[in-house]
């Protein structure tokens, strides 16, 4: 194989490795990733005192998941959220979350009365 024939075949790779991250999530994906917006904020990203999701790493995710589902990491209702999901759909939240950009939060204005 010619230099530039390798180097066409990588580049077809890189390119190939990069369409599988720019993938839409599945309805799927969004439905359950809604259902987390309401403690960890819109797609991860928490405004309040509940962890940030976004950004987060797929196998750290799918380990906090399975820590609470198995009661190995302490929690006030991720007990339940967790054993509510089967391993495919906490597979599937890790690979949402994992690419969501992360974003700075940001406090509201107050309201002048």
């Amino acid at each position: 194989m010619s230099s530039a024939s390798k180097g066409c075949f990588g580049l077809l790779l890189m390119v190939s490795a990069l369409a599988v991250f720019a993938v839409e999530p599945t309805s799927h994906q969004r439905v359950l990733a809604a259902s987390c917006a309401a403690c960890h904020g819109t797609n991860g990203n928490s405004v309040g005192i509940t962890p940030v999701l976004a950004g987060l790493d797929k196998t750290h995710f799918i380990t906090q998941m399975q820590a609470f589902r198995n009661g190995g990491r302490p929690a006030t209702v991720m007990h339940q959220h967790s054993k509510g999901l089967t391993e495919r759909e906490i597979e599937q939240l890790a690979d949402y979350f994992s690419i969501q950009p992360r974003k700075a939060a940001s406090v509201p204005m107050p309201l002048n009365f």
